[in-house]
């Protein structure tokens, strides 16, 4: 196969971000497609077979459509680009200009198709559900979404709240006011709030009352109004506590579910109240539900393989084709 070049033009901002620190980006995308890339000025030479050419061209234009947009571009994103170029696609997303404004690091762009189809829906419905592994973005964009509605004044509050499993009754015994018992426990929302609006808006704002985290115990008798509601590890909710939430939605308010149904720590993992809220408002009027599986992870590429394992230890177990991994005894 003929091996020629072809120009990729980029701004400044586009190319930095193509090239990425210490060439890292480069090196990921001539690995994937057996190309070489340079940089004589103004942008990019490919060189390569045609079809390997194409695929790196799509992905250099993805990357430098995120640069354009306004968002930081990472080795995640390189990696959920080549993963997507794989399967004959492009960023999703990007050419339609899907993005949240104001992170620290830039617009927030989703970075695979099933992202940009979640912001979707979070846009779209008053109760979406965002399930899958760990890894895939799910809480992140959850809380993004929520932090750009009370930026804008679309809300008066974000409301947050999972259940405290790991705790049990022994959450009253903990040091600390109510905040400082439960922040251990949403520690991911608030690294994800942190990058978006930074540290002292996000203290300020709940100093002020926007932004509220409490138990879902907590949640029982209220209305949450005008509000965007986050209930984090789902999995986790007994089914009387998912129903109780679900019904705290009041005027002006959205709320979205996060959770991945494979990591349940409940006693009886058939009293989930997650599986069971899936199963009995699939086609409801205003419900969305969007479910991420391995090939959305974006936190690490070895995230992915722990994934897919997992998945495939599972899936062997139910077909009867062997016993799952056992668990190692604890010592104690």
């Amino acid at each position: 196969m003929a091996r020629e070049s072809e120009f990729v033009p980029l701004n400044d901002a586009e190319l930095r971000a193509v090239i990425g620190p210490n060439s890292r980006h480069v090196a990921l995308i001539e690995d994937a497609f057996k190309v070489l890339v340079e940089a004589p000025g103004g942008g990019v030479s490919v060189n390569g077979g045609t079809r390997d050419r194409s695929d790196a061209r799509r992905v250099i234009e993805d990357l430098a459509k995120r640069a354009a947009m306004g968002a930081e571009v990472t080795e995640a994103d390189v990696r959920a680009a080549l993963a997507q170029s794989r399967g004959g696609k492009g960023t999703p997303g990007l050419a339609a200009g899907v993005s949240l404004p104001g992170g620290k690091r830039g617009s927030i762009v989703p970075k695979t198709k099933a992202q940009a189809a979640y912001l979707d829906l979070l846009g779209r419905c008053e109760l979406t559900f965002g399930v899958g592994p760990a890894g895939t973005g799910k809480t992140f964009l959850a809380a993004a979404y929520g932090a750009s509605l009370l930026r804008r004044g679309q809300v008066d509050r974000l409301v947050i709240t999972r259940p405290a499993v790991e705790a049990g009754e022994k959450l009253g015994f903990l040091p600390g006011d109510l905040n400082e018992k439960v922040d251990p426990y949403l520690a991911p929302i608030w690294e994800a709030l942190n990058d978006i609006l930074g540290a002292e808006d996000v203290q300020r704002r709940r100093d002020k009352g926007e932004i509220e985290a409490a138990p879902i115990a907590f949640m029982r008798g209220r209305t949450l109004s005008h509000a965007f509601v986050i209930v984090d590890e789902a999995q986790n909710t007994s089914r009387l506590q998912m129903k109780m939430v679900l019904t705290r939605l009041g005027e002006g308010a959205r709320m979205v579910v996060t959770g991945d149904p494979s990591q349940i720590d409940l006693l009886n993992p058939r009293d989930s109240g997650l599986a069971h809220a899936l199963r009995i408002l699939d086609g409801v009027e205003g419900v969305g539900v969007l479910k991420f599986d391995a090939s959305d992870v974006v936190r690490h590429a070895m995230v992915e393989r722990i994934v897919r394992a997992y998945d495939a230890d599972a899936a062997n177990s139910r077909q009867g084709g062997g016993r799952p991994t056992p668990d190692l005894e604890d010592p104690a």
